[in-house]
């Protein structure tokens, strides 16, 4: 520590400044030190000048011999709060660092005053490190340098707006540990040779390799993993400030591929759906094989179309069983049993939902709950009756979530929805029903074979991959969800939606 013997006694008058000199930017442990000495004095903080060695040299005035000898009493979140702030870049941390120790001695409560000004800077100050540390986790990118004769040097460039170098190193010694590495700052520079980490002072961008090979092959590849539809510009900035992007490899692509986001969500659209024709293909879309055993079984024979009977009602019947026996995803593990489709064959019209909720779990039937009977309302208005149609869902088994004794209604996901699509496909080949009325999302997509926006797409017949045209609407429980003042209208406009399905 570059000061003066602090044991030579020195009385300050009321004029004095006393100036300390730490070893560094973020000398913490000499920071504590002389912060005690200070407080032990009584010297107040409006009278201590703080320097770090980077600071131009001055006249030191030693420490004051202390006044008191109760050890000053710092709670433990303090010291948490102040491991962090030490690290800010700005100068004026260790004035308010000491102003707050000192304050704490007078005032107990301050520890628990989240309006305190004080505490209000330091706190915003330490969130700033903490995301600064998290944001060179996530953005340092590293270049190989090679040397004769020994291993590479991987070297990255990152500009840090805090001293926190030295605080995230360690981070990347534990995951890089048998790669030489540094990283390059202008504050500071961390050196790892794969057995010991090395701080230096700051370095130059101009010392950092150029791009290489590796570097254009990662651009590639991140220009091909690049998802349109799912840009979203003002939340990627939050995350990745433009201030890191000039020195990320992948920003050059930033404005090109934002730029053609629009039209590539649009082709990704326009694309022909393509459907899997029975279970093994759907296991192999959702990136799995095929389990052995009864259920597979079942489905190998719906593959050829000599072992269902010739009559249609029949053929549905012995579907109903093998779906009963169906295991191929976790849902049919946990519920009552198999909810299949039920009406006319063939069919004006088939009606499909999302799934079977708990009452239609229990009963074996389609649409028998709280939603049914608002659907069976619908049909009565509109003067239809369900004997003329054909009810089923797209997923045929009930998957919820238990909380206490309540079984919570949970939406199916994509995988299980392709699955469970070998059923729905046999449904409609053996119905055949002229157009078929999607109730929600999840069944839109099974009809469709894509995502589908159904407050943007409803009301209007769309061409499907099974070969009839589709209406998309809501489910009626997303209109049980509605508040009561809107059910009324959105139910009027649903009607609409369903008359139009006829």
């Amino acid at each position: 520590m570059s000061l003066r013997d602090t044991s030579i006694p020195l009385a300050l008058d009321s004029g004095s400044i006393c100036t300390v000199r730490l070893a560094g930017e973020t000398d913490w442990e000499g920071f504590r030190r002389h912060a005690r000495s200070l407080l032990l004095a009584g010297v107040p903080a409006e009278r201590v000048v703080w320097v770090t060695s980077q600071a131009p040299a001055g006249e030191l005035i030693p420490m004051p011999p202390a006044t008191t000898s109760v050890a000053p009493r710092v709670p433990k979140r303090f010291i948490e709060l102040a491991e962090s702030v030490i690290l800010h870049h700005d100068p004026g941390r260790f004035v308010l660092l000491y102003r707050l120790l000192e304050r704490l001695q007078r005032e107990p409560a301050l520890r628990s005053d989240p309006l305190d000004r004080d505490v209000l800077q330091a706190r915003q100050m330490a969130r700033a490190v903490r995301r600064e540390l998290h944001k060179m986790k996530a953005f340092v990118r590293f270049r190989p340098l090679h040397r004769d004769g020994e291993a590479p040097l991987h070297v990255a460039w990152f500009e840090p707006a805090h001293h926190v170098v030295e605080a995230v190193a360690p981070f990347f010694v534990q995951r890089f540990a048998q790669m030489h590495w540094a990283i390059l700052t202008p504050m500071r520079s961390a050196h790892w040779n794969g057995s010991q980490l090395v701080f230096g002072a700051g370095a130059s961008r101009e010392q950092a390799p150029p791009a290489d090979a590796g570097e254009a092959l990662w651009l590639t590849y991140y220009r091909h993993i690049f998802n349109p539809a799912r840009l979203k510009l003002d939340a990627m900035r939050r995350e990745m400030p433009r201030r890191y992007w000039r020195n990320l490899p992948e920003a050059s692509l930033i404005g090109e591929l934002a730029a053609s986001a629009s039209q590539r969500s649009g082709r990704m659209i326009e694309t022909p759906a393509t459907l899997p024709r029975h279970g093994s293909q759907a296991w192999r879309i959702a990136g799995r094989e095929p389990r052995t055993g009864p259920s597979n079984a079942a489905a190998h024979d719906m593959e050829d179309p000599k072992n269902l009977p010739a009559d249609d009602v029949q053929a549905l019947a012995q579907l109903h069983d093998m779906a009963e026996r169906c295991r191929d995803c976790p849902i049919g593990e946990h519920a009552t049993q198999v909810v299949w489709g039920e009406g006319a064959v063939p069919a004006r019209l088939m009606v499909v939902g999302e799934q079977p909720g708990d009452q239609e779990d229990l009963q074996g039937r389609p649409f028998v709950g709280p939603a049914g009977r608002l659907l069976d309302r619908a049909f009565a208005e509109l003067g239809w009756s369900r004997d003329e149609l054909y009810v089923t869902n797209a997923v045929k088994h009930f998957k919820f979530e238990l909380r206490g004794k309540r079984r919570i209604h949970k939406t199916p996901g994509q995988r299980e929805m392709l699955i469970c699509l070998q059923w729905l496909r046999r449904e409609v080949d053996h119905v055949r029903p002229k157009a078929a009325l999607a109730l929600g999302g999840t069944a839109a997509r099974a009809l469709l074979g894509r995502a589908v926006s159904v407050n943007r797409e409803r009301g209007v017949w769309l061409p499907s991959p099974f070969g009839i045209p589709v209406l998309v609407t809501l489910h009626p429980s997303a209109l049980l969800r509605l508040l009561a003042q809107d059910r009324e209208a959105a139910y009027r406009e649903w009607l609409e939606d369903l008359r139009r399905a006829l």
